[in-house]
């Protein structure tokens, strides 16, 4: 007896496919904490020194390398970063005229 299984192809953002409001927003939150973790890991940190570093509780270093979405706005994401020396550049300009909506996007260097 043999199961079919329908395979549908995702877009480029799980957030979308699974109907959350706002996805772009969301995937870029949580491609700022990715690289916000990778960056604790990079430098050998443990979940204390990194709340020490950061100016956290440590439960939130567990949240924020959990990727607990909720807990993180972008503003507060981009304060910890700041914090482990890194600059954040935001630049605002005129949506592609093929683009239906303009959207959010992070663009993220990969240097630790």
């Amino acid at each position: 007896m043999s199961a079919e299984h329908k395979v549908h192809r995702g877009s480029d953002n799980v957030f979308a496919d699974i109907g959350i409001a706002h996805p772009e927003r969301v995937l870029a939150r949580a491609q700022v904490m990715a690289r916000i973790t990778d960056l604790i890991r990079a430098r050998g940190l443990t979940q204390q020194r990194a709340a020490a570093l950061l100016g956290i509780p440590q439960s939130k270093v567990s949240c924020l390398m959990n990727g607990k979405l909720s807990m993180f706005s972008l503003d507060h994401l981009f304060e910890l970063l700041n914090a482990l020396d890194r600059d954040v550049e935001i630049i605002i300009k005129p949506k592609m005229k093929v683009e239906k909506f303009a959207t959010t996007q992070i663009l993220v260097t990969t240097t630790p």
